[in-house]
């Protein structure tokens, strides 16, 4: 087709040749010349076109050659079967794989020639115009030609390269993956093999392993740590474990998956070392809950403390509780300590708080068996046990072990047969119910030693020269901080008997101070000034020393006759009148408030509870005698009390509480109130004249006949106001509180005060009301509620009717107790209202003294001053948990006095007291 072109061409310079000839002759010579000069072009260009053609013939056929050599062995790649998950098959694949490249590689030159072939052609022949797309019919240039057949090479060559990258590339990939995965695969069998030795052996010293039921108590603690020690060696299986399972996972997300073998060795592999886990740990738990409940430090010997259908039981704090499967009913006292308790009701008709509380503490110390056990066994014990810091807290476990060891020595010592579970189970359980009767399992060293040593078979002197070591320093001395604690520990003992309210309440500030008052100026006291202090019988510890009497008086017999009961021999204490002669009286009769008719006691009297000698007849004749010529009216001005007055009911409650002794319940607090009115209502009639009895009772504690009342009327306000560093160092510790918080805190509780008083006033009313209406016995006479109108019913009405009475007058009672709750909370908010005053106060003064001097600082921080602020946050908290309690025991009395409308009789008592109809409306 091109020499057809070049043909053409030269017809056309022939037809112009000879039109040029008709143009004239002379032009012929020139028309020659220019055919013979076309000839020879197109030759030459007939020349090129033939080696042109042949050199990109052999070109193009040599690209098209490598693109389908290239397309074939890259789709042989592709279908390669995906890496396998074993050694032998990974090995297998990389060495066909590495055939696969050699072959690939020996073909690299041929490739690499024809590329550089094309980039030579290329260059001689290079293209600029873009690929244009020619009409039909109309014949390409020889010039157009040769620019399509070298962009044809361009386009072949680009793909060859393109392809022999990309195998190349993939061919590498692959080899290293290969390479990867079966440096994984070597390890992962390489660890298998050495985990499956390791759990082999592990797991022949899981076989070893004898039966828990078959070992010996004092070995469990051995196989325990052995048990432990084995498991922290299989570590290193735990980490293999956990990298083999690392590897496996590895090798997944690369898209190799272990083959069936190795699956199911990896898999049999975790399950032994799940099943060897599960062993290690459920042996373990095995041994820790023998050790527990069998070994050294465990409670399973005290399960023998109660009997069917009782069961001891275990809070995960280790405190004790009991379980009644007849009644399907849990409770924390022991069931032997519910019975004690219940028995110790019935010394209540007893007047006297110290001897009411000392004979209840004789019933509890015989009934624990401490009565028998000595100081000095108990001092023994504690060394023992390393019990020597008052400040260390003891918890549940320890406190069996000191109680155990405390009763075993008690068996050694006195050779009796003692129970020692059940003396060790009711040991524990008072211990709690006075010291952690909130049950969190904790217990100060200096609470336990309180307990033992206050109960335990010694002299009252050695009990107090012991007790006071226990809060004393280095050189013998103590301050009012440590003796503050003291004090706390030994006053929980009858508040948790109910009756810390005869002996100065919580509060131990006041017994503090008035010890201190034995050392005047002194920051701190000897054993000497606590021993002068505990012989005067301070209020808040006269029981103590009441106990040591009664005691001592359970063996006495006086040779003399009572004069109330006519008991002879007189046994326990006696009580002689100082006013009249050969008058005696037993210790039931006068404690009880016995007399005979129409015979009052107005006289001193004196205890004695030990036979009494001839000197001591002779003394008291000479006092009876003297006192016979002295009127009633000098024994009223000239009062004599038994026992040293420290109570101070205005002032607010120590902070210096320890936090680990528990506050007494709420329902302790309502127990009391109704026995106090209990009590009241009991001698509702004229007392027995025993008012003057601590005129000369040299021996008793608080005797008048209503002693509660008495203690409520007969305050110290002298106390109240003097040594203010006590309080200062008892309130060192408080942070000072935000004012804003304290004064919101002191309006809820003046709101709340509001209330309280508005319903106290209401009911008071109501009272008053009812009081004023006739006796019940004296508006039936001569109606239908008379017993000739009415018969045996109305009699049985007028019956009831008298116990409806004494209710409501133990309400009454109730209610005055709340009232005189008012008046302290009343003087309280106005003491804090004052404080709030001195906080402003002394902020304004502390910002005129920031640039004083550090000497000037330190002077002021040395003096004894009170911390306004600590004071506040002290009254804030006891007015806070005051509330709380008076708001509980106003409405418990308001339930009790509608709950009388449930009787039979109040239909017919209501129509006499306006109090019970309204309050039924």
């Amino acid at each position: 087709k091109g020499f057809s072109t070049v043909d053409g061409e030269g017809q056309e310079e022939g037809t112009e040749c000879r039109r040029l000839r008709g143009g004239g002759a002379h032009q012929t010579g020139d028309m020659n010349l220019c055919w013979n000069e076309i000839k020879r072009k197109s030759h030459n260009i007939r020349v090129r076109l033939e080696a042109f053609s042949d050199n990109s013939g052999k070109l193009q056929l040599s690209l098209q050659e490598i693109i389908e050599w290239l397309t074939a062995k890259d789709e042989e790649l592709s279908e390669q079967l995906p890496i396998g998950g074993d050694v032998g098959a990974v090995q297998h694949q990389r060495e066909f794989h590495q055939v696969f490249m050699e072959d690939v590689k020996s073909r690299g030159p041929f490739i690499y020639s024809v590329l550089e072939s094309a980039q030579a052609f290329l260059a001689q022949h290079p293209f600029q115009e873009p690929e244009e797309t020619l009409n039909d019919g109309k014949e390409v240039s020889p010039r157009r030609r040769i620019l399509n057949v070298s962009r044809s090479v361009w386009k072949q060559a680009n793909v060859a390269s393109d392809l022999w990258e990309k195998l190349t590339a993939r061919c590498v990939d692959r080899h290293r993956h290969m390479e990867r995965t079966l440096e994984r695969l070597l390890q992962i069998q390489a660890a298998m093999e050495e985990l499956a030795v390791a759990l082999e052996q592990a797991e022949g010293v899981r076989d070893a392993w004898e039966p828990v039921g078959d070992l010996f108590i004092d070995s469990l603690q051995d196989h325990i740590d052995a048990t432990k020690l084995f498991k922290e060696e299989l570590t290193q299986v735990k980490e293999g474990m956990k990298h083999i399972n690392d590897l496996a996972h590895q090798l997944a997300i690369s898209d190799v998956h272990l083959s069936m073998e190795n699956a199911r060795a990896l898999e049999h592999l975790n399950s032994r070392w799940k099943v060897l886990q599960g062993s290690i740990e459920e042996r373990l738990k095995q041994l820790q809950d023998a050790h527990r409940d069998f070994g050294p430090g465990s409670q399973h010997f005290l399960s023998s403390s109660v009997q069917i259908p009782w069961e001891r039981a275990i809070s995960p704090n280790k405190v004790p509780y009991y379980i009644n499967h007849q009644a399907q009913t849990t409770c924390w006292d022991h069931p032997k300590m519910t019975e004690l308790y219940q028995a110790l009701a019935d010394l209540n008709n007893i007047k006297f708080s110290a001897y009411r509380t000392a004979m209840k503490l004789r019933r509890v110390q015989k009934a624990l068996r401490l009565d028998l056990v000595a100081l000095s066994s108990l001092v023994e014990v504690f060394r023992e046990q390393e019990l020597q810091q008052g400040e260390h807290v003891m918890d549940v476990v320890e406190v069996i072990h000191g109680l155990t060891a405390l009763y075993e020595r008690l068996e050694e010592e006195r050779s009796i047969l003692v129970n020692i579970p059940l003396c060790v189970d009711m040991c524990l359980n008072w211990l709690l119910n006075v010291y952690d009767s909130a049950r969190n399992g904790k217990m100060r060293v200096l609470s336990f030693k309180m307990g033992l040593v206050s109960l335990c078979n010694a002299d009252v002197q050695e009990k107090y020269r012991y007790l006071f070591r226990q809060v004393s320093g280095p050189g013998g001395l103590t301050d009012q901080r440590h003796l503050s604690l003291l004090l706390h520990e030994a006053i929980q003992i009858p508040r948790q008997l109910g009756e810390v309210a005869a002996f100065g309440g919580s509060n131990v500030e006041p017994s503090v101070r008035s010890c201190f008052r034995m050392a005047p100026g002194k920051p701190a006291i000897e054993v000497s000034h606590f021993l002068e202090w505990m012989t005067l019988e301070p209020q808040s510890m006269v029981w103590l020393p009441v106990l040591h009497r009664v005691t001592a008086a359970e063996s006495t017999k006086h040779q003399a006759k009572c004069y109330v009961c006519k008991q002879c021999p007189i046994k326990g204490f006696r009580y002689r009148s100082l006013k009249q002669f050969n008058v005696d009286i037993c210790q039931t009769c006068f404690l009880t408030g016995r007399t005979t008719k129409g015979k009052k006691l107005h006289y001193p009297i004196m205890e004695y509870y030990t036979p009494t000698t001839s000197g001591e007849k002779m003394r008291d004749f000479a006092k009876t005698l003297k006192n016979k010529f002295r009127s009633k009216q000098y024994f009223t001005k000239h009062p004599q009390r038994g026992y040293l007055p420290v109570q101070s009911v205005l002032e607010a409650e120590s902070s210096e509480t320890p936090c680990s002794s528990p506050k007494l319940p709420h329902a302790d607090t309502h127990s009391r109130i109704e026995h106090y009115a209990s009590r009241y209502v009991a001698h509702c009639a004229p007392p027995p004249s025993l008012h003057t009895l601590n005129y000369l009772f040299h021996f008793s504690s608080f005797p008048t006949s209503d002693e509660d009342q008495y203690l409520l009327r007969h305050s110290s306000p002298a106390l109240d106001h003097d040594s203010p560093c006590g309080q200062h160092m008892l309130l060192a510790h408080l942070e000072h509180q935000d004012k804003e918080q304290l004064q919101r805190t002191l309006a809820r509780l003046e709101n709340e005060n509001r209330v309280l008083q508005g319903e106290y006033r209401r009911l008071k009313w109501k009272h008053e009301e009812a009081a004023s209406v006739p006796m019940l016995t004296e508006a039936g006479e001569g109606g239908p509620g008379s017993p000739t109108a009415g018969g045996q019913q109305d009699e049985e009405l007028l019956a009831e009717a008298r116990v409806l009475r004494q209710h409501k007058t133990r309400l009454e009672t109730r209610m005055q107790i709340l009232e005189d709750h008012n008046k302290q909370l009343e003087s309280q908010l106005r003491r804090l209202r004052e404080l709030l005053l001195q906080v402003r106060l002394c902020d304004d003064g502390m910002m005129e003294c920031d640039g004083q001097s550090s000497g000037l600082q330190s002077q002021e921080e040395g003096s004894h001053s009170h911390d306004p602020t600590a004071e506040v946050a002290a009254l804030l908290e006891q007015l806070i948990v005051f509330q709380k309690w008076h708001l509980e025991d106003y409405w418990s009395c308001c339930f009790n006095v509608k709950s009388l409308w449930r009787y039979p009789a109040f239909s017919f008592f209501a129509v006499h007291c306006p109090v019970s109809r309204s309050l039924h409306a």
